[in-house]
């Protein structure tokens, strides 16, 4: 991309401002090294690291990239045998561990948000933290050379300490003296040429021996090193000679280690510069409040609300703009201070950001395309020095742009034709964008000849546009209205101004009877599309309160199928609580009838079997549908009840028999138990069935029926032999059958089972019989069989 069209789009100052966001000198030398790239695969993985890095930045704050510095020359010194100084070694070691944290940071992060670019990246880095521990051993944070990094250093520096103890000892007490005291120009100690010297006054030098090592700038003051501590501050120099000596030993075999893993740390290198450009670039995203837009390959943009990065957000003027779908050529005409440059520079800038993998500050789903080149010719750049007006510099740079665009480059030109003859202007104008237009060449154009207006209304695929322009306070509002042509306005501003109306009359007249149209068109476009706008606007603001109120609408009904859920199992947990205490009363009850059993020989009295019925009624939970209930004095119905119709009694809800009546109560069989039940805890089920009319009998036969009028609904066998049983059944089936009872009770025992085996298989081919089952828990069990008759 040629860099004076980067600067004329103002993209190094995007460029500045990412440099500014990165953590370390690696990444910032990545940022300034940073140009547009023209392959679409290419774009897109740039893309998609600035999003990663733009997730990871959101969910767990800045990466720690504290520490890393650019060691990349220590390495190559290293590597070729030379050896590192102590803050060198220093910065390997924190670059290393800054690497090492780095790495964790980000796969902590991808453990929760897959971000698999970064993930790849920090897998790369190497861990060397043997060689980190080596040198954090022997130095520490100030980069010097610790006691503890070898012994003979310790043991050096120990002698080292102890020499300067003794010189220091041996001079104190000399300046102490009185003698002396008197020939010093201080009482201090201090040192020249790494040597412990005393200040002493120049008129004294003759009597004071030792050597002269400085003086003064006014020459009153020599610093000597008196005779009796030469030899002290010799072995002093010859100590520390060694302890060099050890230091450089030591820094050498870190230096060795270090080499051992150059080509290692220098990818990390690589990989850190990398990712802490990921995150400048996310940073730079976030402060711009920009976001990831679509890129293609095939000439399209689609820009939403998009603003110019480098204008203050709250007085930036978003654009909305489309080019390359049905139209490959937008022609912007209207009047100057419209904001028709920065338009210009808006799409440039923003295609050019997209291209070099940043995010865009406009909406969401805004679209750029991958150009082959950008080309602008955008400004004034008249030069004296090279004696060229303004029509010629435009020209100039038009010309090179003609010859190096290709159908996949974008074209931006500012005021083109300008600086001429305006009928000249515009044709050379028109001819310009004809070619441009034919070579498939995007074109983005802003002129102030009308004369375009009507080029681009009669073309196909170029299409006007113009920056809406506010009649009633005379100023620009900034806006791009693709597909109404601009108008001058100069009518209406100078009678708002207050020209004086004859003036503008005799303007009006001026102006040919087809240009009048030309501005009655765009004048009734413009009248139409801030219709449009408006109906827009409103239409926006209802869909947006529908929005509103689904999303209320549908938290309701989350809120409702929450609260349903818990009650429904809450409902479940009192159910199942219920059935258990249901469940343990009734082990309770049937524990109890099984003692009364025991004790009376299994001969339970009547109303102990109704009491703990009863109990086992009241122990069972309440059904959820709804159940009969006594009807109230009031509202019962009269109802005619006589022996063997099949009644239900509401206190015990069970069916039962009646079997005599009597004035205020009834006799009811409830399976093999009788019992009083007032008429008013009772209800008809079903009548007793009419019975047939006998035929007449015929004059040679009679039939007689001998039984006890008061026949039983249960015949009791207990202790008598199959063969009698068998015909006590058959006498009882008969009885039964006349009486018209619906089903009755046999009641043989458990005994051996041969007793009720014999007569079941016998009320198998009865005739009477429709069916058969042994009885319940509360009729009695296998001891009973219950016999229901046609």
């Amino acid at each position: 991309m040629d860099a004076k069209i980067l600067t004329t789009l103002e993209y190094p100052k995007i460029i500045n401002r990412l440099i500014g966001h990165a953590s370390t000198t690696l990444g910032k030398a990545r940022a300034e090294e940073l140009r547009p790239v023209t392959g679409l695969e290419d774009v897109k993985l740039l893309l998609q690291a600035t999003d990663e890095a733009y997730a990871a930045d959101r969910l767990k704050g800045s990466a720690p990239f504290g520490g890393i510095a650019d060691i990349r020359a220590p390495l190559h010194r290293a590597r070729i045998g030379g050896t590192l100084n102590p803050a060198e070694l220093l910065e390997i070691a924190f670059s290393s561990r800054g690497g090492r944290r780095i790495k964790k940071h980000i796969e902590l992060i991808h453990e929760d948000h897959p971000i698999p670019m970064l993930s790849a990246l920090a897998e790369g880095i190497g861990e060397r933290k043997e060689l980190e521990d080596a040198i954090f051993g022997c130095i520490d944070e100030q980069a010097e050379v610790m006691d503890s990094a070898s012994t003979e250093l310790a043991s050096i520096r120990r002698e080292l300490r102890t020499g300067e103890s003794r010189i220091r000892e041996k001079l104190e007490s000399m300046i102490r003296s009185s003698s002396v005291q008197k020939m010093l120009q201080d009482a201090i100690i201090t040192l020249r040429n790494d040597r412990y010297v005393i200040p002493v006054k120049q008129e004294y030098r003759g009597s004071f021996g030792g050597l002269v090592h400085d003086q003064s700038g006014s020459g009153a003051t020599l610093f000597i090193e008196p005779e009796a501590i030469v030899a002290m501050n010799n072995k002093l120099r010859e100590t520390k000679a060694a302890e060099q000596r050890e230091i450089e030993k030591i820094l050498q075999k870190l230096t060795a280690l270090a080499s051992e893993h150059v080509d290692e740390l220098l990818v990390n290198q690589d990989l850190l510069a990398q990712l802490d450009f990921a995150f400048a670039k996310a940073r730079l995203a976030h402060e711009m409040k920009a976001t990831q837009p679509r890129m293609n390959d095939r000439g399209f943009l689609k820009l939403k609300r998009g603003r110019h990065p480098l204008i203050d957000k709250d007085q930036v003027v978003p654009l909305d703009v489309e080019l390359g779908n049905q139209f490959t050529a937008i022609i912007v005409t209207g009047p100057n201070t419209g904001g028709k440059t920065v338009s210009l520079k808006t799409i440039g800038l923003l295609s050019l950001m997209a291209m070099s993998g940043l995010f865009v500050p406009a909406e969401e789903g805004s679209q750029l395309c991958v150009f082959d080149a950008i080309y602008a010719d955008i400004g004034d750049e008249q030069s004296i020095e090279q004696s060229l007006s303004t029509f010629s510099s435009h020209l100039t740079n038009i010309i090179r742009i003609l010859n190096a665009m290709t159908s996949k480059s974008l074209v931006l030109l500012d005021e083109l034709g300008a600086g001429t003859d305006p009928a000249e202007g515009s044709a050379l104008a028109i001819a310009i964008l004809e070619h441009i237009h034919a070579r498939g060449s995007r074109i983005v154009a802003t002129t102030h000849y009308s004369e375009l207006k009507a080029y681009a209304y009669n073309r196909k695929g170029v299409i006007n546009a113009s920056m809406e322009f506010d009649i009633a306070t005379l100023s620009p509002t900034y806006r791009l209205l693709v597909g109404v042509p601009g108008r001058s306005n100069a009518f209406a501003i100078a009678e708002r101004l207050g020209l004086q109306r004859s003036i503008i009359d005799t303007a009006r007249g001026e102006v040919s009877e087809e240009d009048q149209r030309v501005e009655s068109m765009i004048a009734s476009l413009e009248e139409n599309r801030l219709t449009a706008e408006s109906e827009r606007q409103s239409a926006e603001t209802l869909r947006l309160e529908m929005e509103r109120l689904r999303a209320k609408h549908e938290a309701e009904r989350l809120r409702f199928e929450e609260q349903k859920e818990k009650l429904l199992e809450k409902a479940h947990e009192e159910a199942r609580q219920a059935v258990a205490k249901a469940k343990r009363e009734a082990e309770e009850i049937i524990a109890e009838l099984r003692k009364l059993a025991m004790e009376e020989g299994a001969s339970v009295k009547e109303h102990k079997l109704i009491e703990a019925r009863r109990k086992l009624d009241e122990a069972e939970p309440a059904a959820k549908g709804p159940k009969k209930s006594k009807p109230s004095a009031g509202s019962a119905k009269p109802q005619k009840i006589g022996p063997g119709d099949e009644v239900i009694v509401y206190s015990l809800n069970q069916k039962g028999i009646v079997v005599d009546m009597h004035s205020s109560d009834a006799t009811v069989q409830l399976g093999i138990l009788k019992m009083k039940v007032s008429l008013d805890d009772m209800e008809l089920v079903k009548a007793k069935p009419q019975e047939k009319a006998p035929p007449q009998p015929k004059a040679s036969s009679s039939l007689k029926r001998t039984r006890d009028d008061n026949v039983r609904m249960e015949l009791d066998l207990r202790g008598e032999n199959l063969e009698e049983a068998i015909m006590e059944v058959d006498r009882f089936l008969d009885e039964s059958f006349l009486s018209g009872f619906g089903q009755v009770y046999i009641i043989h025992g458990k005994g051996t089972g041969v007793l009720r085996t014999g007569i079941q298989q016998y009320l198998r081919k009865h005739s009477h019989v429709k069916s058969f089952r042994n009885g319940d828990y509360n009729e009695g069990g296998i001891g009973v069989t219950v016999a229901e008759l046609k």
